[in-house]
């Protein structure tokens, strides 16, 4: 039996039968528990323009959205429970703020714009992100993440075609999505979390083959890659010192507002107090449907004795 020293080194997976160092087991606790939580969370910014889409087929199809979502969570918290911790745990870890969800569901969805942006930016950053989370080490979360970021792709090809829409569109239209742009813009980028020099995990991360490409290299994946749309779009990036670099092939951008997020992390962002609010009052209201499942398992369980 291979030691996990060795399976690192192999680059091999990790399975949760093998052993592991209990730092490794925390960190990817921490880390995939972030992850669902940000799924389901990131239901409620989406969830409130299911009746306010513009078009039964737009209401469909964020629909199917928010349930791919909802399903992503479940992939996740499966994915943590084979490290030894039950879902209400994650749960109460959540509620009590010892447990953080991605900052960037803590920005209001104002217009429909926003629907476009989030899945154009939001999803799009997430995927930049993913697929490099599809060769972590341990195993049940790499195939997590096969599944989720295929899934993603769409969500990201729907946001952005929500986006095109707008953009030829009426004035006020082409206005909606170029306001959109302007207040997610920065907040996608931090999504990649601070820079590589004050990231307190990255260096271990890296290590254990739990992560395998830095924030600010992915971030700079993530903007020469969204610019060129952003150009096609007929779009303007809010970025004044925003310019393609002849020397590195990269652009180059702005600095980002760390205090913004910051404060946002910390729990000062615009919704954050509402978001855990209603993720608690749900999870409390329902409390019923989890106790007849429990019910209804134990009775099967019981039937096959």
């Amino acid at each position: 039996m291979p030691s996990f020293d060795e399976i690192i080194a192999a680059d091999h997976k990790v399975e949760p039968r093998d052993e592991m160092p209990e730092a490794y087991r925390h960190t990817l606790i921490r880390q995939i528990a972030q992850h669902a939580h940000s799924e389901i969370i990131g239901m409620q910014p989406e969830g409130t323009w299911i009746t306010r889409a513009p078009t039964l087929k737009r209401k469909a199809i964020l629909m199917a959205k928010v349930q791919d979502e909802a399903g992503h969570g479940l992939y996740l918290y499966s994915a943590v429970e084979t490290l030894g911790v039950s879902r209400n745990e994650l749960m109460e870890r959540l509620h009590a703020g010892r447990q953080k969800y991605s900052s960037i569901f803590n920005y209001p969805t104002l217009t429909w714009g926003d629907i476009g942006a989030i899945g154009w930016l939001v999803d799009g950053a997430a995927i930049t992100n993913q697929l490099m989370l599809a060769r972590c080490s341990y195993g049940p979360y790499a195939r997590a993440m096969v599944k989720i970021c295929k899934e993603e792709s769409f969500h990201q090809r729907q946001g952005f075609e929500i986006m095109l829409t707008l953009a030829n569109g009426t004035a006020e239209q082409r206005a909606m999505a170029q306001d959109s742009l302007d207040r997610w813009w920065w907040p996608s980028l931090m999504m990649f979390g601070p820079h590589d020099a004050e990231s307190t995990h990255s260096e271990q991360s890296t290590a254990w083959k739990i992560k395998r490409v830095s924030n600010d290299r992915l971030r700079q994946e993530f903007v020469d890659m969204t610019v060129p749309q952003a150009e096609f779009l007929g779009l303007t990036v809010p970025d004044p010192e925003l310019r393609w670099n002849e020397q590195t092939n990269h652009y180059d951008t702005g600095p980002i507002d760390w205090d913004e997020f910051w404060a946002v992390v910390k729990g000062n962002g615009p919704l954050n107090r509402e978001r855990i609010a209603h993720k608690v009052a749900v999870w409390e209201e329902n409390a019923w449907v989890r106790a007849a499942a429990e019910a209804h398992a134990a009775k099967h369980m019981g039937a096959r004795d």
